[in-house]
């Protein structure tokens, strides 16, 4: 039975991390980490977990983690960047869901977060926590360095063109609509309800730091690309729907996506295919996955331009994040990398 810490346990993020893991069958919560609610039961905070634990908050201690095989860091960027290190030196394996390992080349800190990188010593070590694509290295890693949302999104619905170098590099836009969750529980007059409610916001037409990892990981798949990212937010509380468009380098029809993205995925216990004929959710749609492990991915070829586009729907706090942060551990476990994840979305909700 191994035994895990969640650092930064009462966000949404933390809170899905608890969720999962205490339905876990081969490992213990051991701490759950939270400087403003230490010594409250986990419930006060996310009383959807009444009656499934007596675990109370702690505050942030180094020694106390040390007792752990496996630290999940659900931090702000820059905090995790301090306290890995440490962690790794005694023999604390790290599953970091925010930003501070996700890049490789130091200067991307630089540019997109404004920040020089402590310890650029470890980006190369950390492997990117997309199973999907780096399922061997996960394994072996002591440092995982899980994707941002919008990044899962993305990556997953434009790999398969990218391993096929069939994205033509300048050409290349990703339109984002993700839920309020999204935004974790700092409270700003953009997350009034009052303000929040019956949107549909661009928050980030451009410059997005997702773009970073977006670029980095379809680059190590294929051609150098330069993503087009434009992020909205919409009146739901979670999920994430991404619409990629490509031109492509060569003319592609049906039958050819699907070869593509059949092969590409071929076993994938995570990624479903939607591209139905009839029903009312004929195409990936972020209500068909709330609550799940599951990314939907559908596509279509627009004749008129020769336009491919590309749909990937999921839930941006699971898949999004402790879902596939779970996925990761169950791997370097040696587990059924499915285990406490195969479960169905919610629906209605």
């Amino acid at each position: 039975m191994a035994k895990v810490a969640v650092v930064g346990a009462s966000g949404f993020t933390g809170g899905e991390l608890l969720r999962i893991l205490l339905a876990h069958r081969y490992v213990e919560v051991e701490i759950a980490t939270s400087r403003t609610n230490a010594g409250e039961y986990l419930h006060t905070v996310h009383p959807n977990l009444r009656g499934l634990t007596m675990l109370r908050f702690e505050a942030p201690n180094v020694d106390r983690l040390t007792r752990c095989d496996i630290a999940f860091l659900s931090t702000p960027a820059k905090v995790s960047s301090e306290l890995t290190p440490k962690l790794l030196e005694t023999g604390v394996k790290v599953i970091d869901l925010s930003p501070d390992f996700r890049l490789k080349n130091p200067d991307e800190y630089r540019r997109w977060y404004g920040w020089s990188h402590p310890h650029p010593e470890l980006l190369e070590e950390a492997v990117y926590g997309l199973p999907e694509l780096h399922r061997d290295r996960i394994r072996s890693a002591r440092l995982i360095a899980c994707p941002g949302c919008t990044a899962t999104a993305a990556i997953l619905g434009l790999a398969p063109l990218a391993r096929e170098k069939i994205i033509l590099g300048d050409y290349l836009v990703v339109d984002v609509k993700i839920g309020s969750s999204g935004a974790g529980l700092s409270r700003s007059l953009s997350s009034h309800h009052s303000e929040r409610a019956n949107v549909v916001r661009p928050y980030a037409p451009a410059g997005h730091r997702h773009v970073a990892e977006i670029e980095q990981e379809l680059e190590r798949l294929g051609n150098p690309v330069r993503v087009g990212f434009s992020a909205h937010a919409v009146d739901m509380v979670r999920g994430i729907l991404a619409t990629c468009h490509v031109y492509p380098t060569r003319s592609l029809d049906i039958k050819d996506l699907w070869r593509i993205y059949r092969g590409f995925y071929k076993g994938e216990p995570f990624v479903r295919f939607v591209r139905d004929k009839k029903g009312l959710f004929r195409y990936p749609d972020p209500k068909a996955v709330v609550g799940s492990n599951f990314c939907d991915i559908g596509f279509e070829v627009d004749e008129h331009t020769g336009r491919i586009v590309v749909l990937s729907a999921i839930d941006n706090l699971v898949k999004g994040a402790a879902g596939s942060a779970v996925q990761c551990m169950n791997i370097m476990l040696g587990l059924d990398e499915t285990e406490s994840l195969r479960i169905p979305s919610l629906h209605p909700v």
